[in-house]
């Protein structure tokens, strides 16, 4: 038998959702919040990370420092 090659998947996070993710940051100064959010379109998911296209360019996010994650409604135009 052969096996389908499914790409990985997390509870709450689809590939083309808009999105925002609240993740712990790796880079902590003391005095610096422990947790950032990035809102964007999923553009990709592996075993490791979540990358997303935000306004500013396409961010990895490693999937073991997201804390929450939920659909956002699609951008304003304008």
């Amino acid at each position: 038998m052969s096996q389908s090659h499914q790409p990985p998947t997390h509870p709450r996070l689809t590939i083309g959702d808009r999105v925002v993710v609240r993740y712990r940051r790796a880079d902590v100064r003391p005095g610096e919040p422990p947790l950032s959010d990035a809102v964007g379109e999923i553009v990709a998911i592996d075993a490791e990370n979540v990358r997303l296209e935000t306004r500013t360019g396409i961010r990895a996010i490693p999937l073991a420092a997201v804390v929450a994650a939920k659909r956002v409604p699609p951008a304003p135009r304008g």
